[in-house]
């Protein structure tokens, strides 16, 4: 519970007009009604204890019941009387609590558990009332339902709140007034609560309790009977301070929180009220109440932390970045990206993918405080900013950022291994970039040409990026508009069986009807659907206008098999294998006869979702090829894991097979690794005669390209197929 509503609470209780008066049957109910609202309890009993007569007055019950009317009334309906629970009696009076999350099987509670049965209560908090050290009656919470163990704040606001009623008690026996002070400040010095009272005419300190001396470590002879000014508030916070007692005098009530400083240096948040009030003969005094609020400060520091401070790296996150960046109208920001960090994740593991990042963190803090720069945050899984925001000149900047790529490149030792990382940054003039455009945009534009760089990795955002940006924009809206109007078309380029030399395979190839461009090939708009997030509405459409030609061609009695290429962020859309079983089972594929190619680096992205859609698509009968193979992440061990039907070789291993030896080892490997594998084989980019003949010698099964055909369209395709021997 909060330990503000925890104050309100016991405010509400002490400036009770019940309380006021002695009213113990009125302050016990609305203690009661106070604590049942605030905490998770079934019932609030206050009781009063008769020594005399060896009784056991019920006060108050609040109950919500929990058992049937008739088994109510059945039940023990009173708690014992003292003389029938000495033990627990004796407890409390040493404890002033006694908290219990089972109290059916406490030994502590033994004398009472008839009564806790009869109510089905599993749970109590004992609270002692207790005037001078006796015992005058109890608070007691209970609970039909076990949870969890009663936390430190509910107790201490109970033996408050227990205090309360102690000293409407008291109040309410009648004593004299000297007997009755004794009472009160007896009581007050039992609080946890700070109490001082402050002559208003005299700024003397007339009284203060014990709870003051454990908070401020100040011995009370130290202030007791001195001006108020001798207090830390007054001394740390003088302006504030004296606002407060003026407030005072002129019956203003008040409210603060603030920041100390103790003796020793130690630093702690206390939360103050501060009332006048007037006494029998006249005389004004400020009641002071005050309490530790620093764990509840400390909480919100944490909470702040969290809120703005990456977990990992301890620098701020983006969110604190971002709001940063948009205040900003000049500086400049790098923006920091590790090449082939998920692929090291997945090779190395998180723990070592973690070690990385915090030690890039460590060298992006150096370079930070050496240069004098506040502003460095992970924006994301691998990136990180960091803003200049000093008027250096262009130079100075620019020799600052190749000196943090220099450090962010040197090797790290994680483990028994050296590892290079391999950073890519990207510039921006935050005071050069349009309006429409925010700083991260235009430095996401320029990190995509860095990572593509050879060399330093740096990439100064300009003019000619943000055009080229703006190119790609229009495209990407162009898009849009062609997924809806049907401007797509499907050619389709035959492979050829190079051991029975017929055409046995198509590859779906899609081509774009621009209506201002013409026909737009793949490579002009298929890296900007990947990035906009349009590739999987044009991966459906091509998926199911490939599938339904295949339905066609197979009942014409063309038995081909038909190749489509899948993007990685459709393979890993979550919904491929929906889509693939739907198209399989409506157009009444033959197994085997749809094969669906993706790139072997895009497959090891999630090599775990990557095996289990495969091993589905397999059941389905349909195949999986890796195109481009050799220019990727190669490993025997995940060829072998995957239910892999075919390999394409790259043709750029294919293009230089006469005049490079290397081409042709590679070549030659890849197809006795394939053989070995017993995995089908196919060669892209066959242009010549003689490359063909390579490829038969070395038992290639199949090939494709410009020998043999480009891309047709599907009525040229048939016709090319009528004119060229095929396997029925």
């Amino acid at each position: 519970m909060k330990k503000q509503k925890s104050q309100q609470l016991l405010e509400y209780i002490v400036n009770s007009e019940a309380k006021q008066l002695g009213d113990f049957k009125a302050t016990a109910q609305i203690a009661a009604e106070l604590l049942s609202q605030q905490l998770n309890v079934s019932s609030v009993v206050v009781s009063a204890i008769c020594s005399e007569n060896d009784t056991l007055e019920q006060i108050t019950r609040l109950t919500i019941a929990s058992l049937p009317p008739k088994t109510l009334s059945q039940v023990q309906s009173y708690r014992p009387k003292p003389s029938l629970c000495d033990d627990f009696i004796s407890q409390l009076k040493v404890e002033r609590h006694i908290t219990s999350e089972y109290c059916v099987d406490d030994p502590r509670l033994v004398e009472l558990q008839a009564y806790y049965q009869g109510h089905g209560i599993r749970a109590v908090l004992e609270v002692a009332i207790r005037i001078n050290g006796h015992l005058e009656g109890m608070l007691s919470l209970e609970r039909t339902e076990s949870s969890e163990p009663w936390h430190e704040s509910e107790v201490q606001l109970c033996s408050q709140v227990a205090d309360q009623l102690a000293l409407t008690l008291a109040t309410k026996y009648g004593y004299d007034k000297d007997e009755r002070l004794t009472l009160l400040l007896s009581a007050a010095e039992q609080s946890d609560q700070i109490m001082m009272v402050v002559n208003l005419a005299t700024d003397c300190i007339e009284y203060v309790n014990n709870a003051h001396f454990e908070l401020t470590k100040v011995p009370k002879e130290r202030i007791l009977g001195r001006k108020i000014q001798v207090l830390d508030f007054f001394k740390q916070y003088p302006n504030l301070s004296e606002s407060v007692l003026n407030k005072a005098r002129n019956g203003e009530p008040c409210e603060e929180e603030i920041n100390l400083i103790r003796h020793d240096g130690s630093a702690y948040w206390m939360r103050l009220s501060v009332k006048r009030f007037i006494s029998e003969r006249g005389n004004h005094f400020a009641l002071v109440n005050a309490e530790n609020c620093t764990e509840q400060h400390h909480h919100q520091s944490e909470l702040l932390r969290l809120a703005w401070r990456c977990g990992l790296t301890g620098l701020y996150n983006r969110t604190h970045f971002s709001r940063v960046l948009k205040k900003l109208k000049s500086g400049h920001m790098v923006l920091i990206d590790l090449r082939g960090f998920k692929r090291f994740n997945d090779t190395y593991g998180h723990a070592n993918g973690d070690v990385m990042l915090i030690e890039i963190a460590r060298r992006i803090r150096h370079f930070a405080e050496v240069h004098q720069l506040s502003e460095i945050a992970r924006i994301g899984s691998d990136e990180f900013g960091i803003l200049f925001e000093n008027n250096e000149d262009e130079f100075s900047i620019q020799q600052a950022t190749e000196r943090l790529y220099r450090q962010l490149e040197a090797p790290i030792t994680i483990g028994i291994e050296q590892i290079e990382p391999k950073p890519a940054l990207a510039r921006v003039d935050i005071a050069s970039i349009e309006e429409q455009f925010s700083s991260l945009t235009c430095a996401d534009i320029a990190l995509q040409y860095a990572k593509n760089k050879q060399g330093n990795a740096i990439q100064v955002f300009n003019s000619a990026l943000l055009n080229a940006f703006k190119e790609d924009a229009q495209i990407e809206r162009d898009l849009v508009a062609a997924i809806k109007g049907r401007q797509f078309e499907l050619y389709y380029q035959p492979l050829k069986d190079l051991k029975k030399q017929a055409y046995i395979g198509a590859e779906a190839l899609i081509r774009w009807h621009h209506p201002k461009k013409g026909v737009l090939y793949p490579g002009a708009f298929i890296d900007i659907a990947e990035q906009s997030g349009l590739i999987n509405d044009i991966g459906s459409w091509v998926l199911e206008a490939a599938c339904k030609q295949l339905n066609l061609w197979q009942r014409h009695q063309i038995d081909i098999s038909m190749h489509v290429n899948v993007s990685a962020r459709q393979f890993f859309s979550g919904t491929l294998f929906e889509q693939v079983w739907s198209l399989v089972t409506r157009y009444r594929l033959k197994p085997h006869s749809l094969i669906l190619e993706i790139t072997e680096t895009e497959l090891m992205e999630d090599i775990r979702s990557a095996t289990n859609l495969c091993n589905e698509l397999a059941d389905l009968g349909v195949g999986l090829a890796i195109d481009d193979f050799g220019t990727g992440y190669s490993s025997m061990r995940y060829l072998k894991q995957f239910p892999i039907s075919k390999l394409k070789i790259d043709r750029s291993f294919i293009s230089d097979l006469s005049v490079s030896h290397e081409s042709r080892e590679i070549v030659s490997a890849i197809i006795a690794m394939a053989s070995a594998l017993n995995i089908s084989l196919t060669a892209e980019g066959v242009e010549t005669k003689e490359q063909e003949s390579f490829l038969a010698e070395h038992l290639c099964h199949q090939a494709q390209g410009f020998l043999y055909s480009p891309a047709l369209r599907e009525s040229e395709f048939s016709q090319f197929l009528a004119k060229s021997p095929s396997i029925h």
